[in-house]
């Protein structure tokens, strides 16, 4: 006989990750509308008591590792891409305030005159007062995604959940583009992600979710509401966790 798995509940603090792509709405740069409309959902998230913090790609600006494909040096691609989250960070931090959100942006490369530096304390003293916390230019390093930041900064922050918010409503069996019978796994374990070797996050970002048992919701940012529906615990997208 085994066990009925418990409900999802809802959560306190949380992390937001959210892919730059999306904020280009398929072009370079920013597209006002798509960040509206995630500026509109965190702020409902927000305004409704859940502390949040967001972290943004910069793949609608540039994308560090296919630029050093080119032949461009690594670490100077990289970080040309941290200064396209910075320009994401501030373009959500915009919209948010414009939705009556209080916001403030940390980045891990000193930038007085436009955000805060990353302080985890600070962040988290942000968080209790009901402010959103955005955190831009990656880990501050080259040679790490914005996921394995977005896992870092989730730790260090003491949020519940890594929420992966996509394209796709969650994790899969296989990509369900070409496979219309792809099966969508509601719920699923880091062991058996690996075993199946499917793709959730970055390897380091996934890994150090799973050693440190933080859980990882995938869920559809293209779904009206869905962030709020994934921070009240509702059963939607993926749930990785042991």
């Amino acid at each position: 006989m085994t066990t009925p798995k418990p409900e999802r509940t809802g959560y306190k603090r949380v992390m937001l990750k959210l892919g730059g792509e999306m904020f280009g709405g398929g072009k370079v740069g920013i597209d006002p509308d798509v960040v509206e409309n995630v500026a509109r959902q965190i702020a409902e998230v927000a305004q409704d008591g859940v502390e949040i913090a967001v972290v943004i790609g910069g793949g609608n600006f540039f994308r560090g590792a296919e630029l050093s494909q080119r032949g461009m040096d690594r670490a100077r691609s990289d970080y040309m891409g941290m200064l396209g989250t910075v320009m994401n960070s501030l373009a959500l931090q915009d919209f948010l305030q414009q939705q009556g959100v209080d916001c403030r942006v940390q980045t891990s490369i000193n930038m007085a005159q436009i955000a805060e530096p990353y302080l985890p304390l600070r962040a988290a003293r942000h968080l209790e007062k009901g402010r959103v916390v955005i955190f831009g230019a990656g880990m501050g390093m080259p040679y790490f995604s914005t996921d394995t930041t977005a896992a870092q900064r989730a730790l260090e922050i003491g949020a519940e959940v890594l929420f992966l918010a996509k394209a796709v409503d969650g994790v899969y069996s296989d990509d369900p583009r070409s496979n219309p019978d792809a099966e969508l796994y509601t719920e699923i374990t880091p062991r058996e992600v690996i075993e199946k070797g499917l793709k959730v996050a970055d390897a380091t970002a996934f890994s150090l979710c799973m050693d440190n048992k933080m859980p990882i919701l995938v869920f559809n940012l293209l779904t009206e509401g869905n962030i709020a529906r994934a921070a009240a615990g509702e059963p939607i997208g993926t749930l990785v966790q042991s």
